[in-house]
């Protein structure tokens, strides 16, 4: 695209063009200041008032609107101030005006009451959003390719005075960089049926149909994720990142809203942060840190001064935030993958741990983070908690395997880092503080205790006995799929070569790791980037966002090693002591556990096709129509895909269980021999 600044482009207006302008209603301040390119058409200018300097770039050609309509481009009806309009634009009915805008190629700008830029502006950079305190203790400073992970540092990590000071010096120094008294309307965009927009840049393909106001905010659309604001939209202090969409009367302040995400159906949204594939509507949203996958579609739903991740709010959902003394002070933490009941409620300040769901009201300011994949129940306002039960849910499953293929980002560059596993050094390091605490709890109280009680909530002894046997199962699930993992990518044939496989070639990943709003990673890496920000050893912010992205992409080393420490653990030896017979009897515990896993979505999946859950089918028939209504709606349990790759699952995982387990027998009787 030709730089719409360079005035050896353009030439003055000539006595015949002029002339032609005034016949068709032009009016100027001073024609002098009117420049156009090499190819002009006076004929496509008709009743414009123009003022300052004004750049016109080549207006032939025609545009096409939906239903067949064609136009001249040019400029219609329309008060234009100090502008820059590049080649091929349609601008019609600017009914107040259009001020200190760089219009790029192919634009299309109809019927918009006032579009201008007034004085200087960072266009939403260098915000600063009250996410989780709504006092603004733990505010976020926002700049156009914020990351969730550098958002967590920020909202998190107050306490490292250096780093957040570091950390706001260089977004500062961005939203200078960025800094203005002109806007940019990028190319291919189409901004109509427009009120009001003032100190709003637009990147390419931007789509703003009907929007009500927009102020100080960026559009960070691309032609490979083009952003869509829609109508009635309310926006102010806002950063809208590549491929999200905001529509339907939205009111957003002080918002950053991620690639990827939808907020539409009158959604309202305040000092939050919204990251990669979030959806809100209808409900509202106060202080939030909305993480990867954050979503509520319901009218009455408030997420309230809470981080979330992997998050599906149900219909009534909402937390409190202060007791009434000193103001909206606390927060609460969910965990990647809870969901909330319809009509439940927190207490906070909270921390709900991984994959969990919340049913009822919970009046107690509970932890369960160190119990995951648990069910957190009310029962006559006390809190119950079933630790672990979520590991047999087939709902936890889906949800697990949808996310990937709901991830609406097209832009080749992700600002987000999103590890998608269920089981991690993350949730399974958390299972084995769970095992440590059930077991705990079963030990002190003796074993005629019927309930138990862990902060503020209470464990039945049938859900802690089982608690014990399901983080037991999903601990030598994630080694056994670790180790295999591993001895699938050696061509091993000694128990020499075996050990060395299994031997990790660096330290890295051992010891605690931590969920960075979607990336997970060492406690060790993140600890030394800290470190190395606070040293001032990055020149930019690129350069810290891509150290995320080198955490991202050596997970799996990383996990390894982490892996080789539990297997250290499991089997008692270190790993050049280790026995073929160890491996088999780990692999053999392994498929037991998967297989057992399997087994119990299998039965939690034909809950949804037993005769209760009928009830509404067949409408005027016996219970032979109900059946068959039932199938032609739901599909039989046989025929059902989750239920066929439940037990496709168990299949090949047998397979491959039996499988390395010869090869790990063939490599024995070679070193017998």
């Amino acid at each position: 695209m030709k730089d719409l600044k360079n005035n050896s482009q353009y030439r003055e207006l000539n006595v015949d063009e002029i002339e032609t302008l005034k016949k068709q209603g032009c009016a100027a301040t001073d024609w002098k200041q009117i420049l156009v390119g090499p190819v002009f058409n006076p004929e496509h200018v008709y009743h414009v008032q123009f003022s300052g300097s004004v750049r016109i770039g080549d207006n032939s050609g025609t545009v096409e609107f939906s239903g067949g309509i064609v136009r001249n481009c040019g400029i219609y009806n329309a008060s234009i101030h100090n502008c820059t309009i590049g080649d091929h634009v349609y601008i019609h009915q600017i009914s107040n005006y259009m001020a200190n805008y760089d219009i790029h190629d192919h634009v299309i700008l109809e019927n918009i009451e006032l579009c201008y830029i007034d004085g200087e502006s960072s266009f939403g950079n260098g915000i600063k959003v009250s996410t989780l305190d709504e006092t603004g203790g733990r505010g976020v400073m926002i700049y156009d390719k914020l990351s969730a992970h550098l958002a967590y540092f920020l909202a998190w990590y107050k306490h490292r005075h250096c780093l957040i000071s570091e950390l706001e010096s260089k977004i500062s120094q961005y939203a200078e960089s960025v800094k203005s008294n002109r806007g940019i309307i990028g190319s291919h965009s189409i901004i109509r049926n427009c009120r009001s927009i003032k100190n709003v840049k637009f990147g390419p393909f931007s789509q703003a149909l009907g929007c009500t106001r927009l102020e100080n905010g960026s559009v960070n659309s691309n032609e490979f994720a083009p952003v869509k604001l829609g109508a009635g939209i309310l926006a102010e202090n806002f950063i809208v990142s590549s491929g999200a969409e905001i529509s339907d009367g939205t009111i957003i302040s002080n918002c950053f809203i991620g690639q990827g995400c939808s907020l539409g159906k009158q959604y309202s949204a305040e000092n939050s942060l919204f990251f990669a594939n979030c959806q809100g509507f209808h409900g509202e949203a106060c202080s939030i840190f909305g993480g990867p996958y954050t979503v509520t579609h319901h009218k009455s739903t408030l997420l309230i001064a809470g981080m979330f991740s992997f998050c599906n709010a149900g219909s009534g959902s909402n937390q409190s935030n202060h007791m009434y003394k000193l103001g909206p002070i606390h927060h609460g933490i969910v965990e990647r993958g809870s969901k909330t009941t319809s009509d439940s409620y927190i207490l906070w300040p909270a921390k709900i741990g991984a994959f969990t769901l919340v049913m009822g009201r919970h009046y107690k300011n509970t932890d369960t983070s160190d119990l995951p994949f648990s069910y957190l129940i009310e029962s006559k306002d006390d809190s119950w908690i079933a630790p672990g039960i979520n590991l047999r849910s087939v709902g936890t499953i889906r949800d697990v395997m949808k996310w990937p293929r709901r991830d609406k980002r097209k832009d080749p560059e992700k600002l987000d880092c999103i590890n998608f596993n269920l089981l991690s050094p993350f949730t399974i390091k958390k299972m084995q503080k769970g095992l440590g605490i059930l077991n705990s709890l079963k030990e002190i109280s003796g074993e005629t205790t019927e309930v138990f009680a862990y902060r503020n909530t209470l464990i039945s002894k049938s859900a802690l006995e089982k608690g014990i046997d399901l983080y037991d199962m999903a601990i030598y699930k994630f080694l056994g799929n670790s180790v295999i993992s591993r001895l699938e990518k050696c061509e091993v044939q000694s128990l020499e070569e075996l050990r060395d496989c299994l031997k990790p070639k660096h330290d890295i990943g051992q010891g605690e790791w931590s969920d960075l709003a979607g990336l997970i990673a060492p406690k060790t890496e993140i600890n030394t980037l800290i470190r190395n920000i606070e040293r001032k050893e990055f020149v930019n912010l690129e350069d810290i966002e891509q150290e995320f992205k080198n955490m991202h992409q050596s997970y799996y080393e990383y996990e390894w090693t982490w892996a080789a420490e539990l297997l250290v653990e499991k089997t008692g030896k270190k790993i050049e002591e280790l026995l073929i017979n160890d491996l088999i009897q780990l692999i053999q515990n392994w498929k037991k556990s998967v297989i057992g896993l399997d087994q119990m979505l299998y039965e939690d999946a034909k809950k949804e096709f037993r005769l209760d859950s009928m009830t509404g089918f067949g409408m005027d028939g016996n219970k032979a129509t109900q059946k068959l209504d039932f199938e032609k709606v739901r599909g039989s349990f046989e025929s059902n895909d989750f239920v066929n790759e439940i037990v496709s699952h168990i299949q090949r995982k047998t397979l491959l269980g039996e499988k390395m387990i010869a090869q790990l027998t063939r490599i024995e009787k070679n070193h017998q021999n």
